[in-house]
């Protein structure tokens, strides 16, 4: 009897148990959040990171009535290891809601993942290949942040008409990011009657170490080099172009002189002050909201950059829409997520660098700043605003279909001979 009695309460302190863990677990909602923490982009990912925590501080860890767990994932920018890392979250971690990737190609090997997880809610950190949402995208894939294509809208016209540019040498990494990088710059910048030969174009590879051949080839009759590198790459070429005395002016690819290159500790100084760019930040923009997002940065992170990179700003907007939505749910994601992706959907919100909407393929219509590299009152680099272009869309204010026409990017589009 006494056996019975025992085995009978203890039966029942199980069930008390697991009924508190599920209403336990039911308070809680699993957030993943995946960036490069490895390999030659490993600054940016720390910087991503930045972002995620300054947008969960902001809501206190809390969303839709729901504690936040914050379930971290790690890659090196290659597609495989994004694939890996996002597995695990999904698979073993059990996260409805994942965001990132940090890097382009990643991005477009998410969009396919995604689509074999139906109830997990992909929003995208700050990978920014075109085709991630332009062709074939995922119904549970939403980018907040744009593509690279629209964050470099207008530095084409800027290099040709105010900067005088006619021949341009171009250097960028091999891959799905700079590939779109390169088309949203020399697409207006060649249609102006700008030129940039396939045999001026120079491909590398994530993690190039030695920039001698490269820097050895470049053709002595262009105006400038129209740069996409970012991370360790974009400091290294900087660094070895100044050591060989390089003296072509420069213009930079969106990460190219972004804040995780601006503030690294490389003696690029004299190559980069004075070097047009364009994105979704300007380090100078005199508006309170954005002053207020650095000074919170600077605060949080004294071990950061002088201004949060785009990176921060990505993981933070991306990040802070996945718990708005969740909010708008009050975080019931019971029916699959259905309810909470069509709050995303509609969501539009204000940001650090002004308001942001989704397009009909879940990708974003936000501002996007042209600037120039320049020295600040602190003694700082910094990207100084020359002016912002407002509400830029990913077909650049074309119709859809007639934007297709110009095909998919690459290495040789567009041709601009």
């Amino acid at each position: 009897m006494i056996v019975r009695y025992i085995s009978k309460t203890l039966l029942a302190i199980a069930i008390v148990f697991a009924g508190w863990h599920s209403a336990k677990a039911q308070e809680t909602i699993k957030m993943g959040a995946l960036a490069t923490l490895e390999g030659a982009f490993t600054v940016l990912g720390e910087e991503g990171m930045r972002g995620v925590e300054m947008a969960l501080e902001e809501f206190g860890y809390e969303a839709g009535g729901k504690t936040i767990e914050l379930v971290t994932g790690s890659s090196d920018a290659s597609p495989d290891s994004a694939l890996r890392a996002a597995r695990k979250l999904v698979e073993q971690d059990g996260v409805p809601i994942l965001v990132g990737p940090l890097s382009g190609s990643e991005g477009l090997a998410l969009k396919d993942y995604a689509k074999t997880h139906p109830d997990v809610t992909f929003i995208n950190g700050s990978s920014a290949a075109q085709d991630t949402t332009l062709r074939e995208p995922a119904e549970n894939f939403f980018r907040f942040t744009g593509d690279g294509a629209q964050w470099l809208a207008g530095l084409g016209e800027y290099a040709y008409n105010e900067k005088g540019y006619r021949n341009l040498a171009v250097l960028a990494e091999d891959y799905s990011f700079p590939y779109t990088q390169v088309f949203g710059f020399l697409e207006p910048f060649c249609r102006l009657g700008g030129k940039a030969p396939a045999d001026a174009r120079f491909w590398v590879p994530i993690g190039n170490n030695d920039y001698s051949s490269v820097i050895a080839a470049l053709p002595d009759d262009v105006d400038a080099i129209f740069v996409a590198l970012g991370g360790a790459d974009a400091v290294k070429f900087l660094t070895q172009y100044g050591q060989a005395g390089g003296e072509l002016p420069l213009v930079g690819g969106t990460i190219t002189v972004d804040q995780s290159v601006l503030g690294s500790k490389g003696r690029i100084r004299d190559q980069v002050i004075g070097t047009p760019s364009a994105g979704p930040i300007s380090d100078t923009w005199d508006n309170p909201a954005w002053r207020e997002f650095q000074d919170e940065y600077r605060e949080r992170f004294p071990d950061g950059f002088p201004s949060p990179s785009l990176f921060a700003h990505s993981y933070y907007i991306s990040t802070k829409a996945a718990l708005l939505a969740l909010d708008e749910v009050n975080g019931d994601l019971s029916d699959g997520g259905k309810a909470y992706r069509r709050a995303l959907a509609n969501l539009e919100f204000e940001t650090p660098t002004g308001k942001v909407s989704l397009d009909e393929r879940r990708n974003a219509v936000a501002d996007v700043f042209l600037t120039e590299v320049t020295v600040d009152d602190a003694g700082n680099l910094a990207n100084e605003t020359v002016r912002v272009i407002p509400q830029v869309n990913q077909t650049l204010g074309l119709p859809y279909e007639e934007f297709l026409a110009y095909g998919q990017v690459s290495r040789e589009n567009p041709s601009c001979e």
